[in-house]
């Protein structure tokens, strides 16, 4: 059921009882046609016209005349789940959504009732509309993840802040403030507060600064290769500190001290050729070690 084509109550005003089946009522508003109660039957103690709908509704097997009660029913709370979408006080843009949500629970709620348990309608309803209404909030309107706990005290901080800002200059109140009213603990407030965040990111094509205009994927870093040579030297630091003494010096002549083989042979007092020999054995050896690591 599309809840804008039934929804024809102005969204600044408060549910009214509705009258007898097809009046109108003082607002103007017209009640779908159901039918009228039997001629001698008693409306349960208690119940509203709207709980009595929902009532007849359960005693119906399936089939048209259920059809009209449960649509009457569904119609006749739609004030009720534009209240409880409001309660949460979603930006204008996703208003709708939010209302949609809340339809979707009242749906859910007149379609699953059982009288026969003993409950009120309402005491089930308003639950279970929430829920759907929060479960819309967690899966559509948070950019990135944020763990539900987090969520969910990021909602009471929120609601702290208008309550505060009503009172006194609009500015929310500080942490101690919302600490007061909340009693949640003043770093479990601040990690709220920082959640907010994720509920609109900025995008990396924000533009920002006095002079300068830039965005922020252009101050986003690059691959930096001394971090690959880093992990590099961490694990050939103890393959080298294995190395017989005289393996070790030629390596720090040649790769540190930019000497030729012939200079290295003239300090270590062996030929050229054994030089190299030398060389080309123990790089072997450490590629080796590398790898087998």
């Amino acid at each position: 059921m599309n809840a804008r084509m039934v929804d024809t109550q102005h969204p600044g005003t408060s549910a009214r009882p509705p009258g007898p089946d097809g009046e109108r009522r003082p607002d103007g508003e017209r009640r779908p046609d159901v039918e009228r109660r039997p001629d001698g039957e008693r409306r349960p103690d208690g119940l509203s016209d709207e709980e009595e709908l929902v009532h007849r509704m359960a005693a119906c097997h399936p089939g048209p005349r259920r059809d009209r009660l449960r649509e009457a029913a569904i119609v006749a709370f739609l004030p009720m789940a534009r209240r409880i979408a409001r309660r949460y006080g979603s930006p204008v843009d996703s208003r709708e959504d939010l209302y949609q949500a809340a339809c979707v629970g009242l749906v859910k709620a007149v379609d699953r009732f059982d009288p026969r348990l003993g409950h009120a309608f309402l005491s089930y309803a308003v639950p279970t509309i929430d829920g759907e209404v929060k479960r819309h909030l967690r899966d559509h309107t948070w950019e990135l993840h944020v763990p539900r706990r987090l969520q969910d005290r990021h909602r009471r901080v929120r609601l702290a802040q208008e309550e505060l800002s009503r009172r006194g200059d609009g500015r929310g109140g500080t942490v101690r403030d919302i600490q007061r009213l909340t009693g949640i603990s003043e770093e479990e407030i601040r990690q709220a507060l920082a959640a907010d965040r994720a509920r609109n990111p900025l995008s990396i094509d924000e533009q920002y600064g006095a002079e300068r205009r830039v965005s922020l994927a252009e101050t986003l870093g690059g691959e930096d290769p001394a971090l690959d040579r880093a992990t590099d030297l961490i694990a050939l630091r103890p393959v080298i500190r294995a190395l017989p003494e005289r393996e070790r010096r030629i390596l720090q002549l040649y790769f540190f001290g930019s000497m030729t083989q012939r200079e290295i042979a003239d300090v270590i007092g062996v030929s050229q050729m054994h030089v190299s020999r030398l060389l080309t054995r123990t790089c072997t050896h450490i590629r080796r070690s590398l790898l087998a690591g």
